[in-house]
C-alpha cells in the first residue's frame, strides 16, 4: 500500500491498496502449488426454514484451512475453533400477547414520536398492552427516535422480559443504513442481556408495501447477524453470544420471507469469511494459506466452482514479471489464485471478473514503512480486496445465479525485504509486455494487480471490478467509511451505485483525469509505478488502466478506508454484499 505522512488512521491506511474486480470470463481448472522466483523483466442459496436453522459450518463458511492441526506458524499461533453465529429467523403474524421471549425490540422513527407523545397507531396499541410503559419511558428518557438512541425497560409479568425502543432517525434518511443499524443494535442488546430469543416490531412498516417489508426484514436480519458475529479464534477466552432466534412480528409471513432469510445467511457467510481472512495475522495467513482457503471453497461448492492455483514457475511461463518482482523478497512463496464460478444450468450470457489485491503482508519493501502513522502493524489487511473476492465467491456459489460466469482472481504474495528483493530503480516487465520503472517499492499492490488484470482479460470477460486497499490518498479524500470508485464507464459506476443502495455500503465516484498520466511517465521505461503526492489515488487508478484491454469494461474500487474498523479494531467485511448484488 502506498504511504504518505499523516497522523490519523486516514494516513495510517495510506499504506493500503487493494484491487477488487468483478470481471466475467471463461474457464478454470484444478489446483497446484509450487516454488517461487524473481520478476520477469529478466524473462522478457440453500433453504432456511422458519422453525430451524443450519449452522454456517454446514454451509462451508471459512476457516478450515486456518485451523489446520498439522502446522504451527511463526509464534506457534494456532487459531482456536471457529465459532459462527447460528440464528433462526422467522416471520410471524400473531397477537403480541402470544409472543414470548427475552427482548421485544421496537424500531422507532423520529416521526413516530413528538415531544414524548406517541404518534404512531401501532405504538399506541403496544403502549396500551404494556400499561403505558412505552409512554412513560419515552418521556423519562427523552426518547425521540434519533439514530443511535436506545432505551430498555424491564417488564415483569409479560411474555417478554425487556422492551427496547431503538431510534431509526428520520424516515427520509438512508433506509438501509437505519435498518441495518437497528439490527446491529438488537445484536448489541442481546449480547448485554445474554438474550436467546428476540422479537422485532417495526410500527412504521404497517404502511409499507410487501416488497418494502421484505427489504426491511432482510436488512434488519443482516444487521443482527453481522452485529452478533465476533472473530474469537485468537483469544484464549472468548464469550459467545447466546442469541438463537429472531422473530419478526406483524410484517407478514410466507415463503418469500423464508427465501430472504436464506439469501441473508448466504451473503453473510461470505462476509464472515472475508472478516476472518483480513483479521488473520500474517504469521497465520500466508499466500499459501490464502490459496488453500480458496481451494477449500472450491471443494465445498464443486458443483459450480473450481480452482486453479499457479506457482512461481507457472507465473514465469505467463511472464508475470510485475507480480513476481513484488514477491521476490519473501520466504513465503507467492500463489496466484483463480476461482471460476459457472451456473449449474443454462447458457452463459455475461462473463465477469473480480480481481482482489492479495498482499498478505506489506512491509513497504526497501521503501520501508517507518514513522508515526505508517500503520505497518495493520498491513495484514492489505489483502482486503482478495478477501472480499473470496467472500463473494463463497456467497455466489451458494446463491447460484444463472446466466453469469464469474472469475475470482488474486495474485497473493508478501512485500518484504531481502537480498533477492525488488529495489527502487529496478525496471520490471508485466505480462502484457509493458515496462515499469519502480520508483517506490511501497507502491507494490498495483504491480501485482497489473498482471492479475492482464490475466483476467485473457479469460474473455466482459467486465472487471478490481478491489484494493490501494492508497492513503483515497482515505484522505473520502475518510474511513467510503470507498472510491474509478472507471471510464458510466454504466458500471451506476451499477455499483444501485447495488450499494441495497447493501448500505458507501462508494463515491472519483474523477479519472487522463491528463494526470503525464506524471507517471518514465525516462527509461513505459511508466513509473507511482506519481507525486497530489491526486495519488487517481494516478494509481490510471496505472491499473494500462493493463485492461480496451474492449473490457473496468471499474476500480479503492477500499483502503472501509476495510478496517478502528473502533472495533477488526475487519468489516466490506464490499462482499455489494459485489453479490452487482
Amino acid at each position: 500500500m502506498a504511504s504518505s505522512s499523516l497522523s490519523s488512521r486516514s494516513t495510517l491506511l495510506l499504506a493500503s491498496r487493494t484491487a477488487f474486480r468483478l470481471v466475467s470470463s471463461a474457464s478454470c481448472a484444478s489446483a497446484s502449488v509450487g516454488k517461487r522466483a524473481f520478476g520477469s523483466s529478466l524473462l522478457h442459496a440453500a433453504s432456511y426454514s422458519f422453525s430451524s436453522f443450519r449452522s454456517f459450518s454446514e454451509m462451508g463458511v471459512g476457516g478450515a484451512v486456518l485451523q489446520s492441526d498439522s502446522e504451527y506458524p511463526l509464534g506457534l499461533t494456532k487459531p482456536a475453533h471457529l465459532s459462527l453465529p447460528q440464528i433462526s429467523f422467522s416471520a410471524k403474524e400473531i397477537e403480541l400477547r402470544e409472543w414470548k421471549g427475552d427482548i421485544l425490540a421496537v424500531g422507532v422513527y423520529e416521526n413516530d414520536v413528538s415531544s414524548g407523545v406517541l404518534e404512531n397507531g401501532r405504538l399506541k396499541e403496544l403502549d396500551s398492552y404494556v400499561n403505558g410503559v412505552l409512554s412513560e419511558v419515552t418521556k423519562e428518557e427523552d426518547f425521540s427516535g434519533k439514530t443511535g438512541q436506545a432505551v430498555f425497560a424491564r417488564l415483569p409479568g409479560f411474555g417478554f422480559k425487556r422492551l427496547g425502543l431503538i431510534g431509526l432517525g428520520k424516515k427520509n434518511e438512508v433506509f438501509t443504513k437505519a435498518l441495518k443499524g437497528f439490527g446491529e443494535a438488537i445484536a448489541a442488546a442481546a449480547k448485554t442481556a445474554q438474550a436467546t430469543h428476540v422479537g422485532v416490531i417495526l410500527p412504521a412498516a404497517q404502511n409499507f408495501s410487501t416488497a418494502l417489508k421484505l427489504d426491511s426484514v432482510s436488512t434488519i436480519a443482516a444487521g443482527a447477524l453481522l452485529g452478533i458475529h465476533e472473530d474469537n479464534r485468537f483469544k484464549s477466552e472468548a464469550k459467545l453470544s447466546l442469541l438463537k432466534s429472531l422473530d419478526f412480528l406483524g410484517l407478514g409471513t410466507g415463503p418469500e420471507f423464508e427465501q430472504r432469510f436464506t439469501y441473508v445467511e448466504q451473503v453473510c457467510s461470505g462476509v464472515f469469511l472475508t472478516r476472518h481472512l483480513v483479521n488473520a495475522p500474517a504469521n497465520v495467513l500466508t499466500p499459501s494459506a490464502l490459496a488453500n482457503e480458496a481451494s477449500s471453497i472450491a471443494s465445498t461448492y464443486s458443483d459450480v466452482l473450481n480452482a486453479k492455483i499457479l506457482d512461481v514457475e507457472q507465473c514465469k511461463e505467463l511472464k508475470m514479471g510485475s507480480y513476481l518482482a513484488v514477491a521476490a523478497a519473501s520466504a513465503n512463496p507467492p500463489k496466484f489464485i483463480h476461482l471460476c464460478y459457472k451456473p449449474p444450468t443454462g447458457d452463459i450470457k455475461t462473463k465477469l471478473a473480480i480481481v482482489g489485491k492479495g498482499l498478505t503482508f506489506d512491509s513497504g519493501g526497501y521503501n520501508l514503512k517507518t514513522g508515526p502513522g505508517c500503520s505497518i502493524e495493520l498491513m495484514k489487511f492489505d489483502m482486503g480486496g482478495s478477501a472480499a473476492a473470496l467472500g463473494a465467491a463463497k456467497a455466489i456459489s451458494q446463491i447460484k445465479p444463472l446466466g453469469v460466469e464469474v472469475h475470482f482472481i488474486v495474485a497473493a504474495c508478501e512485500n518484504m525485504i531481502s537480498g533477492t528483493g525488488m529495489r527502487p530503480g529496478d525496471v520490471i516487465t508485466a505480462s502484457n509486455g509493458k515496462t515499469i520503472e519502480v520508483n517506490n517499492t511501497d507502491a507494490e499492490g498495483r504491480l501485482t494487480l497489473a498482471d492479475a488484470l492482464v490475466y483476467a482479460c485473457k479469460q474473455g470477460v466482459d467486465k472487471i471490478i478490481d478491489l484494493a486497499t490501494l492508497t492513503g490518498a483515497c482515505i484522505i479524500a473520502l475518510g474511513n467509511e467510503i470507498a472510491g470508485i474509478y472507471t471510464p464507464n458510466d454504466d458500471m459506476a451506476e451499477e455499483i451505485s444501485k447495488a450499494s443502495e441495497i447493501t448500505g455500503e458507501r462508494f463515491w465516484r472519483m474523477p479519472l483525469e487522463e491528463s494526470y498520466w503525464e506524471g507517471m511517465k518514465s525516462g527509461i521505461a513505459d511508466m513509473v509505478n507511482t506519481g507525486g503526492r497530489q491526486g495519488g489515488s487517481i494516478t494509481a487508478a490510471l496505472f491499473l488502466k494500462q493493463f485492461v484491454d480496451d474492449n473490457v469494461k473496468w471499474l476500480h474500487i479503492d477500499m483502503a478506508g472501509p476495510v478496517w474498523s478502528d473502533k472495533k479494531r477488526c475487519a468489516t467485511g466490506f464490499a462482499v454484499s455489494t459485489l453479490v448484488e452487482w
